[in-house]
This record gives structure tokens, C-alpha cells and sequence, in this order.
């Protein structure tokens, strides 16, 4: 039913048969080229022309616009078709008492022959024989029902002998349809060789991919058995952790417990004590002799109140206080002991050594001092030293003689009193002499940075204020390339995440550091920590 409705939108209001050679007219509707340009030949005498579908008129003869896109919907749609040819057998036409199989179709008759009837077939040129078919009609001119016989070089269509004398492709180049069909041949083998060397690095891409495979795979089976080991270590050590505190807090426990049984009993004995004096004291209280009364009560202690009920009271003190004390110290241990953990779990993850960092003295701003071992940069005032397109100009920053473009790495420094910093990564194409050249104020660096005691990062000029709750001397930059994440961390107890970018890197990055009142310093853990004073 759809193809139904396709082909009816398909057809020539003009011929009634699919489209050859669409044209159409300003007011939009489309007819074959031939057809319209027989109507418009039958208007010449009326002195206008017109549409035959929507009857708008045309002062002069009508533009005729090739509509290529429904010529390619045409020619999709009748590739589309079945042909009869290949889903049953091409029989005789003249063997009408029992179905014969055609060896040849012959053009001119439109008949379809079997060897009998080819044997006393006509001879003559124009009875022209092709392979047998029952699609006759798709091998002549749809105008002039003659044979196509040339091939026009400016439409790229086949056209027959009226075409060529009295049709539209009278002053077209032709050709025959052997010396066409050749050179379409020509042009397919010329192809062939493109096609195979195409083919060639088609499958030269899907081995590497294969080995790429086979190396994800292989990396993806050595990283579960790396990161398998490390949480089962994670977990041991959990576990081990888990056993220490909760041991800790039964000892703490039962030896609380001991002391505070300990304490109730004293205190019972004291409040008997007490007792037993009150009872002494109503008995002198009710006495009728005045003389037992002061001779009793001034020879005891009947009225001393103070003798054990202040070391009570500093015993209870004391265990509140020292249990109170204890207590927090072991939170406090845990959590620090927690911390380890975490931070050596997060450094076993990413990289297990620290990247080897020098600065680049080149770079430096020229108030900027770069140490002999090029591990610290500290003020100075301006140096008398050359201008270079290396170096930064309108800001007190440096960069490392380093790069990275593969791979995980982190380095620390250490910022020592400095109030006024950035830390960060940046492009090697960086701008130097401009003041958009500042660490983070370009899409060319990420940083991170310290302003009295605001913490803040930066990329393409937008600053994102971090929390008032960081203070640290130290900060850690990793950097994952193929992750494309730059993570920035205050080294505090325990350590602290403080922001990670993501980007899509260009170029190798180079560590940067700027500063604009005291020193930084790289630290290097394998060769000792350097502070800057």
C-alpha cells in the first residue's frame, strides 16, 4: 500500500507514467521534461503560458528547473521494485501452448523468443536482441517508444534516435551506448585500486583497534588485580583497625566499671558512717542531761562534714573528667589512623611516586629568584636581566622546565608564610606579556589560588570561591591526563580535597606557580623536604 502511494506520487500529471527527467515550474509542481515542453510547444500560439495542474500563468516561456532531488527519489524508488526477471523465468512470447524459457528478447517486436522462434526472427537492424526480460518498455524512449541507442554526455541519460534529431538532446554531445558503457567501465577499474588500498587501511585500522582492544583488556585485567589486592589490603587494615578500637573501648570500659565500683563502695560506707552519726546526733538532741550532750558532742566529730566528702568528690571528678579525656583521644587517633589509610589507598590508586618538577628560569618574571637546584622561587627585588618571549612580563610567575601529555602525576608544594599565591597548570602557549597571562584568568592555565586567607579556583577567568575552613601550607596538584582532570589538595591532617577540573587537553601541560609576596618552594619527597622561611 505505501509503495502504492509513492508511485502515484511519482507519476506525471502529464503522462501518467513515473517521472523521467523531473522538472519544475515556479509555481512548484513538477512534470517530465519532455511532456511539459510538448504542452508549453501547443500554448506558443495563444500568446501566455501555463501550468496544466494549477493553471498559473507565465507572461514569457517558463524557467524549467531540474529537480535532481526527485530525479534520486525516482530512481531509488524503481531500483526498489522487484524485477519480474529475477523472481520467475522470461517464456516465449509466441509458444502459447506450453510455456517455452526465451533465450532473447528482441527490442523492436517487444517479444521475448525462444531458439525455435529466434531461428526465424528478422535479421534486420532494427529488431536489436538483448537477454531475455519482461521489462521492455524500461529500454525504450518513454516519448518516442524507440530503442535507446546514444548516450547524452550533458544529461547523463539514455536517449534514442528522435532524441537526438528532434528532441531536447539535439544540441547535446552523444555517444553510443557501447562507447558510454566502456567508458563507465573504465572509470569502475580506475576505481578498483582506490577502493582496495581504502580497503587495505580500513583493515589495517581494525587490527590496531583489535590490539588496542586486546591492551584495554589487558590493562583492565592488571588493574583488577592491582586495585583487588589494594582493598583487600584496605579491608585487613579496616578490620585490624576495627579490632584495636573495640578492644581499646572494652578495656576502657571494664576498667571504668572497676572504678566506679570501687568509688560506690567507699561511698556506701561513707553514707553509712553518716548515717550512724545522724542517728547519734537525734539521740543527743533528745537527751535531758545537758552535761552527757556537751560532754559527747564536743569529744567526736560529730559535726564534720568535710573529712570524705571532698576526696569523694575529687575522685568523681576525676573519673568523669579523665574518662571524658580518654575518650576523645582515641576518636582522635582513629580518625587520624582512618586518614592514613585513605591517604595511602588515594596515592596507590593514582601514582605511587611523586613527579620530578624543576622550574624553568627562562620563564621566570624578573622579580621572581629561582634557586641553584631550580626547586624554589622566592621574591626579589626587580632583576637587571633580559626580556625574552619566554619569559613573563606583566606578572611574577614562572613555569617548570617539564611537560606532561601521557599518564598520572602529582607533585607538592609548599607555600610556606606566603599569604598571596597561585598554584596550577598551564599550555606552553601560554601568553606572557599580557595581563590576562595571570594563572587561571585564560582558557589556557587552571589554578589554584590563596589571597590572605581566601581560597579560590580559576579557569577562563572564572573564580570559584572555595570554603573559609582551609589552612595549609602545603598543596598537592594531580594531574590526569588521559582522565583529562586536574585535582587540586590542601595537605592538612587528614587530607583534603578541595576541586577538580575536567577538560579535553590540547597541548602538553607544564606546572606554573605565581606569587606576589613571600616564596613557594616545589617539594620533592625523595630528596627531602625544603621549607621557605
Amino acid at each position: 500500500m505505501a509503495s502504492a502511494d509513492l508511485r502515484a506520487e511519482l507519476e506525471c500529471s502529464v503522462c501518467l507514467n513515473i517521472y523521467t527527467d523531473p522538472v519544475m515550474l515556479r509555481c512548484g509542481h513538477n512534470f517530465c521534461r519532455v511532456c511539459i515542453d510538448c504542452v508549453l510547444n501547443t500554448q506558443k500560439g495563444t500568446g501566455d503560458f501555463s501550468c496544466p495542474e494549477c493553471r498559473e500563468t507565465f507572461q514569457d516561456w517558463p524557467a524549467l528547473q531540474r529537480n535532481m532531488k526527485l530525479r534520486n527519489i525516482v530512481e531509488n524508488f524503481l531500483s526498489a521494485q522487484p524485477d519480474p526477471g529475477e523472481s520467475a523465468k522470461v517464456f516465449c512470447t509466441y509458444c502459447i501452448h506450453a510455456p517455452v524459457p526465451a533465450v532473447k528478447s528482441c527490442l523492436h517486436c517487444e517479444a521475448s523468443l525462444c531458439n525455435n522462434h529466434l531461428r526465424v526472427h528478422s535479421k534486420s537492424p532494427e529488431h536489436i536482441l538483448s537477454d531475455p526480460t519482461t521489462s521492455l518498455q524500461s529500454r525504450k524512449c518513454p516519448i518516442h517508444k524507440e530503442v535507446f541507442k546514444y548516450y547524452c554526455t550533458k544529461d547523463f541519460s539514455c536517449v534514442c534516435a528522435s532524441c537526438c534529431l528532434i528532441g531536447e538532446h539535439k544540441e547535446h554531445s552523444k555517444v553510443s551506448l557501447d562507447e558510454a558503457s566502456n567508458a563507465e567501465k573504465n572509470k569502475l577499474r580506475n576505481a578498483i585500486p582506490k577502493l582496495l588500498t581504502k580497503r587495505d587501511e580500513t583493515e589495517k585500522i581494525i587490527k590496531n583497534l583489535l590490539k588496542c582492544q586486546g591492551d584495554v583488556e589487558r590493562k583492565a585485567a592488571m588493574d583488577t588485580e592491582k586495585f583487588t589486592a589494594l582493598f583487600r589490603e584496605l579491608r585487613s587494615q579496616l578490620e585490624d583497625l576495627e579490632k584495636r578500637v573495640l578492644t581499646l573501648i572494652s578495656k576502657k570500659a571494664e576498667r571504668d566499671s572497676c572504678s566506679v565500683n570501687d568509688l560506690i563502695q567507699q561511698l556506701e560506707i561513707t553514707k553509712n558512717e553518716l548515717s550512724k552519726k545522724m542517728c547519734h546526733i537525734e539521740e543527743l538532741c533528745n537527751a535531758t542531761d545537758p552535761l552527757t550532750v556537751l560532754q559527747e558532742s564536743n569529744t567526736g566529730d560529730l559535726c564534720d562534714t568535710e573529712d570524705g566528702n571532698n576526696e569523694d568528690s575529687g575522685r568523681h571528678d576525676k573519673l568523669l573528667h579523665d574518662g571524658k579525656d580518654e575518650h576523645v583521644a582515641e576518636i582522635s587517633h582513629t580518625l587520624h589512623t582512618l586518614s592514613d589509610i585513605i591517604t595511602a589507598v588515594n596515592q596507590g590508586i593514582h601514582v605511587k611516586e611523586p613527579a620530578e618538577i624543576f622550574l624553568d628560569a627562562d620563564t621566570a618574571h624578573n622579580r621572581l629568584q629561582i634557586s641553584d637546584d631550580r626547586k624554589t622561587v622566592s621574591g626579589s627585588p626587580k632583576q637587571n636581566i633580559p626580556e625574552t618571549p619566554a619569559r613573563f612580563r606583566d606578572h611574577a610567575q614562572v613555569m617548570s622546565s617539564r611537560s606532561f601529555s601521557t599518564g598520572r602525576h602529582y607533585w607538592e608544594v609548599d607555600v610556606g608564610r606566603s599569604y598571596g599565591w597561585r598554584v596550577g597548570m598551564c599550555y606552553p602557549s601560554i601568553d606572557r606579556r599580557e595581563q590576562k597571562s595571570k594563572i587561571g584568568y585564560n582558557n589556557q592555565s587552571w589554578g589554584l589560588e590563596r589571597d590572605n586567607d581566601q581560597y579560590s579556583v580559576i579557569h577562563d577567568s572564572i573564580k570559584i570561591r572555595l570554603p573559609d575552613n582551609i589552612s595549609s601550607k602545603r598543596v598537592r596538584i594531580y594531574l590526569d591526563c588521559e582522565a583529562g582532570q586536574i585535582s587540586f589538595y590542601s595537605l592538612s591532617h587528614p587530607i583534603l580535597h578541595l576541586y577538580t577540573f575536567n577538560a579535553t587537553f590540547t597541548e602538553p601541560l607544564h606546572a606554573v606557580l605565581g606569587m606576589w609576596d613571600r616564596g613557594f618552594c616545589i617539594v620533592n619527597p625523595r630528596s627531602g623536604r625544603i621549607r621557605v622561611l
